[in-house]
């Protein structure tokens, strides 16, 4: 290690923290950076990654804190070091570069630009040796052949601004049930009957994925759809990829039986899943789903929630320079820890002496059966196993406690919080667990008083007491999602009002005039190589899936034509794709379903409004919009309001005369 500090040790990102004392001098990406690239008309090096990358982390051991690489770097290089979290926008257009380069992509991602930031050469993960080598010949290319970098820097900066074009389209008829089944069908053939998920390895968990199959199962009554979603819901609770006994999902499995954990924990995956589970139970009331999500919240309120209230973005893979070293067990301390029942916890959780996976005499915990089968099996009460599984828990995570903890990436990101904050108000609804809607109140609200630009606008960091990037389309299209999820838990309206203004924020700010859908880069963001949008539903949805869902609904609940139009515009345009690689798009898919099937827009009027509400909530209506009150300034219920409890059903702009009890209200519905 440098005794000296590089450029990096002024940083808000744990991630850039980690490489400041590397001997490569460092750069943030910044005006600074970038005007000396220009005044001595260097290369740029962009290394992009983020805390919780095991990848990431080999290639700084074993190249940036070499001295020999590192003076190849320094001398032909102006180094800029990324992550990816914080500025997803320079990830994105040299991600993009890389996949247009070799047909994949990934991090570490290594990109080499010319001075102007246009990229001539990238890959991923480079061995210290092959390094070196690229490094030289780039370098060598750049001061022999310039005209070369430039040819390569002109198609390839093309491709970037031309991957991804959108397309107006014109809607010309009514979607229907035949539009789903199209997109549907072919995705099914990519089903794991067996292991549950898709036929390939590794596996993600994808919630959004399974969350359009719960739903589109749901509505359509298609029984494989349902059946596969659950099956793989199941599946992924019992495996290795969920801490079984602290909570929390890993990033993916790397095998093809959820067995083996990449271990880091995101709090984006477990955002979603908690919001998975909680819906999947509401659907199918299988104590498993409650089980997850309430363990996994109670993971975040244990180990991921800061002083702020706000939550932290990741748990390393790594301790003691071990991926996965933290939750692992021999079979020795298993049996130490839960001495009694040991010989039936072993059982329970798949622990042997000899181990069960690669690592010798090592165990990572995993569930074959649920607890209804393995009590039958055993022939013993469920009750007498669950409190016997409930004191092993404790004993294991108080044992663990007090192992070297995995490295935490302390920065709390907008849209990752909002992807809590949601789930957390969801599970509020649905658990009847008032701590729940506290903690998602108390993130809210932090955000938006101490998260707000000059201009209104939102932060998308904040560490450390401090503030500093502007927001992407991602901050505002969650924390908008996040602000209608909490009013759909006490219906105060002021969460409708501020998502209504971030709303006229983004319209303002991130309008493209050539298409439907928005930047990813508010204007007066500084300029990269090329201003893209977010088209695709990956890991995360897409920030214009989120935006055209929360225009749908706010369209509906403010009476907003505009916001509506603007909605339909921008699923017409990515209509076409959807049945091209359905899992690819699976947020636009739930939008398209609720234009097939309907949004109930439900009014609850009377001063008893909340145990009609409740009562509604024991029924799964997946296409559902829900507002009530007794004094609401809403077009749906200003003119309603009454003593009485009346509920009104009303789809597209229409709505049925009100009936008193919620058995007449689901009537109407189905």
């Amino acid at each position: 290690m440098n005794l000296e500090p590089n450029e990096l040790i002024k940083s808000s990102s744990p991630y850039l923290l980690q490489h400041a004392y590397n001997p490569v001098h460092w750069y943030e990406w910044g005006e600074t950076a970038l005007q000396i690239a220009k005044d001595e008309n260097k290369l740029i090096l962009v290394s992009i990654g983020y805390s919780a990358c095991h990848w990431c982390h080999v290639m700084e051991r074993e190249s940036f804190e070499n001295h020999e690489v590192a003076e190849v770097m320094n001398q032909h290089f102006v180094c800029i070091k990324v992550d990816r979290e914080e500025r997803p926008d320079i990830d994105q257009v040299y991600m993009l570069a890389v996949q247009l380069m070799t047909g994949s992509g990934g991090w570490p991602l290594n990109c080499i630009c010319l001075p102007d930031q246009r990229p001539v050469y990238g890959g991923t993960y480079f061995q210290k040796n092959d390094w070196i080598n690229v490094l030289t010949h780039v370098a060598a290319l750049w001061a022999q052949e310039p005209e070369k970098a430039l040819q390569y820097a002109d198609r390839l900066t093309e491709g970037v601004i031309n991957a991804e074009k959108i397309i107006p389209n014109v809607k010309t008829a009514d979607y229907t049930a035949e539009d789903l089944k199209e997109i549907v069908a072919p995705w099914k053939r990519s089903f794991d009957m067996s292991e549950g998920g898709y036929n390939r390895a590794p596996k993600f968990p994808l919630p959004n994925n399974w969350l359009f199959l719960l739903r589109y199962g749901h509505l359509a009554e298609d029984q494989s759809a349902s059946m596969a979603t659950l099956f793989t819901l199941e599946k992924m609770a019992l495996g290795g990829i969920y801490d079984q006994i602290g909570g929390g999902f890993a990033r993916y499995s790397v095998d093809d039986r959820w067995h083996v954990p990449h271990f880091e924990k995101m709090l984006y995956d477990n955002g979603q899943l908690i919001s998975l589970y909680t819906e999947a139970y509401a659907a199918t009331r299988l104590p498993l789903f409650k089980e997850v999500a309430e363990e996994c919240i109670a993971w975040l309120q244990r180990e991921m929630t800061s002083p702020e209230g706000l939550f932290y973005a990741a748990l390393d893979a790594d301790s003691e320079g071990v991926e996965g070293k933290f939750y692992v067990w021999s079979g020795d301390e298993f049996e130490v820890t839960t001495e009694g029942d040991h010989l039936l916890l072993a059982e329970y959780y798949n622990v042997t002496e000899e181990g069960n996976w690669e690592e010798e005499h090592t165990n990572i915990l995993l569930r074959r059966v649920t607890d209804e089968e393995f009590a039958a099996a055993k022939g013993i009460p469920l009750e007498d196993l669950q409190m016997k599984v409930k004191l092993a828990k404790e004993k294991l995570l108080q044992y663990r406690s007090l192992r070297v903890r995995p490295g935490l990436d302390d920065k709390c990101l907008t849209a990752w919080n909002a992807m809590a904050i949601k789930a957390l108000a969801e599970s509020t609804v649905i658990f009847k667990d008032a701590t729940y809607m506290a903690m998602a109140k108390r993130a809210a609200d932090f955000i938006l008083s101490a998260m707000r630009t000059p201009d209104a606008g939102l932060y998308r960091n904040y560490k450390s007491g401090k503030a500093s990037i502007s927001g992407f389309l991602d901050d505002y299209a969650f924390f908008i999602e996040a602000l209608l999820a909490l009013y759909a838990v006490d219906f105060d309206e002021k969460w409708l009002s501020e998502a209504k203004n971030l709303t006229e924020y983004v319209l303002s700010n991130f309008n493209d005039p050539n298409t439907p859908m928005f930047f990813y880069t508010p204007s007066g963001n500084e300029t990269l190589i090329a201003r893209k949008h977010e088209i695709m539903d990956n890991v995360i949805p897409a920030s214009n899936s989120v935006m055209a869902q929360n225009l749908q609904t706010l369209g509906l609940l403010f009476d907003e034509d505009s916001y509506l139009a603007k909605a339909s515009a921008m699923l017409a345009a990515v209509k076409p794709q959807l049945k091209t690689y359905g899992s690819a798009y699976s947020n636009w898919a739930i939008q398209l379903l609720n234009e097939v099937y309907g949004l109930n827009e439900i009014a609850i009027s009377g001063v008893e409004h909340q145990a009609a509400v409740e009562a509604l909530n024991e029924v799964y209506i997946p296409n559902k919009i829900t507002i009530a009150g007794t004094n609401s300034s809403l077009p749906l219920l200003k003119d309603k309001q009454s003593i009485e409890t009346k509920i009104y059903i009303c789809r597209n702009k229409v709505c049925q005369l009100p009936v008193r009890s919620v058995e007449e209200a689901i009537k109407l519905i189905n």
